[in-house]
């Protein structure tokens, strides 16, 4: 499942198993079902396929899963650009950047959905007799799809809001689950307390990660049914970081909604009953009130003994 950043156009869902004759039979005999190619293995019956490809795993009889099964699928908007053979080409080329090679493998589209698909199905015994290992496969699926995806130019999609949950399954589901619920549960949650609480009510478990020796915490994990994920796994809009940020924002809306709600004064008796000024009319009342009220002695030191100045002027005349 691709992160919530944007959902690729091509996706790929990667699973192993140990009986090749279901995953054989279910692609194979799936109403108008396509065989597109086929490696090292014959194609005449189904049967016939499923024995040549339980032959080869013998070469490693210590691999109880030997079956690799990854579906294909792209976007219905790129229904008509998608024909078999191109659909095979990208196939191929997926193969190659998942290091699946060396070994037996069929291709086979299936046409019962809306948007085109394909199965492939291949031996984790290689014609060597070794293991292809699935170690980070899943990891390497992603980047791998996205890069397809961006080279041919395959339509993205806008989130995760396009995907069908009821076509879900296993951990993808509860992947999805978790994301849809935290995302609601966060909206509103003024702090991690709050969050842990509502999603308990949905049987979800929050489990923090701490810094070595220390109380501050790095990370976040979330839990349903036995399968735990960290929260950038879900998606990074869930992550510790993003969570963290989130509650802060809604944690000061929190504390402006409930100044806002505080009653304002009314005085009891009429006379009191006023319109207090604004700010800005106090401060020029104020400026006014104190220039009416400021003492005048300044003035009186400017103009001091105003008749004694009038004789000496006259004093002066007199003397030439």
């Amino acid at each position: 499942m691709e992160s919530l950043k944007s959902l690729a156009a091509m996706i790929g869902k990667v699973t192993i198993g140990s009986s090749f004759g279901g995953v054989i039979r279910y692609a194979m005999e799936k109403q108008e079902a396509s065989l597109l190619l086929a490696e090292g293995v014959r194609t005449d019956q189904v049967r016939s396929m499923i024995d040549d490809f339980n032959m080869q795993r013998k070469l490693n009889p210590d691999l109880t899963k030997a079956v690799g099964h990854i579906s294909l699928s792209w976007s219905k908007e790129d229904a008509a650009r998608l024909s078999p053979e191109i659909m095979k080409q990208r196939a191929l080329d997926y193969m190659e950047k998942m290091k699946i090679t060396g070994t037996q493998f069929i291709l086979v589209e299936h046409r019962d959905k809306n948007h085109p698909h394909l199965h492939l199905i291949y031996n984790r015994v290689n014609n060597e007799g070794k293991t292809i290992s699935d170690r980070f496969q899943k990891d390497r699926n992603h980047k791998v799809c996205k890069e397809i995806t961006l080279k041919h130019g395959f339509h993205l999609g806008r989130g995760k809001q396009l995907v069908n949950r009821q076509q879900l399954k296993g951990a993808d589901k509860i992947r999805y689950e978790l994301h849809d619920a935290i995302k609601v549960a966060s909206a509103t949650a003024a702090s991690w307390n709050e969050l842990t609480t509502k999603l308990g009510r949905h049987g979800i478990e929050t489990i923090f990660k701490y810094n070595s020796g220390t109380s501050e915490i790095q990370g976040v994990s979330f839990s349903k049914s036995g399968l735990q994920f960290k929260g950038s796994k879900i998606d990074r809009s869930v992550s510790f970081g993003k969570l963290d940020a989130l509650i802060q924002q809604n944690q000061k809306l929190a504390m402006v909604q409930q100044f806002r709600k505080r009653p304002e004064y009314v005085p009891n008796r009429p006379e009191e009953r006023f319109r207090p000024a604004t700010y800005s009319q106090q401060t020029t009342d104020d400026i006014i009130l104190d220039d009416l009220l400021r003492p005048v002695q300044q003035y009186d030191q400017q103009i001091t003994n105003p008749l004694k100045k009038k004789k000496r002027k006259k004093y002066l005349g007199q003397s030439l």
